[in-house]
């Protein structure tokens, strides 16, 4: 009788713990396959950073991750609780086969009941590993929460600092835009002060006009026609303009980058020659005539520009003498570079 109580306290054992040992088994691996996860996010997480824009981006695909596996976790918990239920109904039935098993011991079964708890004590030291093993991926899960957390802070500030400089980079561009404004008024005003002193060195001529932001001379009072060579009455009247170009130079501070453009036109008559093919050609000359001789003056070359127009744009429409006088024509425009 006492070798019959000692029985009744061990628990038999039954063929579904193999099938328990593989679930370990998988389990295992999936907690290792997760530690690899997670180091690799870190890895890829600290390489990320070095960039604002693109640690934003690699910060969000993280969080995605994260949560992700934090939800690939709960149900691989999810899965690990059922096994547990389980086993837990597995115990229920081995405690009726350990009933059934003491009725055999009785009838000269010893060894076989034997044999059966010490299977059963070795199952038994499995289920309390996999009880470990949920404890360990629930502090695993833990962590993984923390990680979570972490990364939305480090994102929330990265954001912060991303609206920070968004306002620097907009006052900037307000301080800039007041800095272009006030310049483009100083040079307005050297502008207006040019026009005027070439008013009064080239004196109150009906063919000297300004047009906007530009001063109009008429072609013929430098050039012949069909010509580039500037004429001796050209050249005094330049003579004239670029002293006036000198004396004002140097009333322009040096921050505002000035230049005189000097633009070439001609009227609507075709011109095909030798030395000028088309009424581009021969405007562009006549500019670079005038920068060349206001440069031999001693006009500063690099706030000099010359360009050419041909005959597409005009000052008047139409195709009689009046409008071609007027379109054939020398301008000169104080801009910023």
């Amino acid at each position: 009788m006492a070798v019959s109580r000692r029985i009744r306290g061990r628990a038999p054992s039954a063929d579904y713990w193999p099938g328990f040992v593989d679930a370990m088994a998988t389990l295992l691996l999936v907690l290792v396959f997760l530690l690899s996860i997670f180091m690799l996010t870190q890895f890829f997480l600290a390489r990320s950073i070095s960039g604002k824009d693109t640690a934003l981006e690699s910060l969000r695909a993280q969080v995605a991750e994260l949560t992700n596996l934090l939800a690939l976790e709960r149900a691989e918990k999810a899965e690990l609780q059922t096994s547990i239920s389980s086993l837990s109904d597995a115990l229920a039935a081995a405690e009726d086969e350990k009933e059934r098993l003491t009725g055999m011991l009785e009838s000269g079964g010893s060894e076989r009941v034997a044999a059966l708890e010490d299977r059963l004590e070795e199952e038994k030291e499995i289920s309390s590993e996999a009880l470990a093993q949920v404890e360990l991926l629930n502090q695993q899960l833990a962590a993984l929460r923390r990680q979570l957390a972490t990364l939305e802070a480090a994102l929330e500030a990265a954001e912060q600092k991303d609206r920070e400089s968004q306002a620097q980079i907009a006052d900037l561009g307000r301080r800039l835009n007041a800095a272009l404004a006030q310049k483009v008024q100083e040079l307005a005003r050297y502008r207006s002060e040019f026009f005027g002193k070439l008013r009064e060195a080239l004196g109150n001529r009906s063919d000297i006009e300004v047009v906007g932001d530009r001063f109009v001379l008429q072609s013929e009072i430098f050039f012949a026609s069909g010509s580039a060579a500037l004429s001796p009455a050209g050249q005094r009247e330049l003579d004239k303009i670029a002293g006036v170009i000198r004396s004002i130079s140097g009333d322009i501070p040096d921050d505002i980058n000035w230049v005189l453009r000097v633009d070439g036109h001609s009227d609507a008559a075709p011109i095909n020659t030798a030395e000028f093919p088309s009424n581009w050609h021969l405007s562009a000359a006549r500019a670079i005539s005038v920068v060349q001789y206001l440069a031999s003056k001693g006009v500063a070359e690099k706030r000099l520009v010359a360009a050419g127009f041909g005959e597409y744009q005009p000052l008047a429409k139409g195709e009689d003498p009046a409008a071609y006088r007027r379109n054939r024509r020398i301008e000169f425009k104080l801009t910023e570079r």
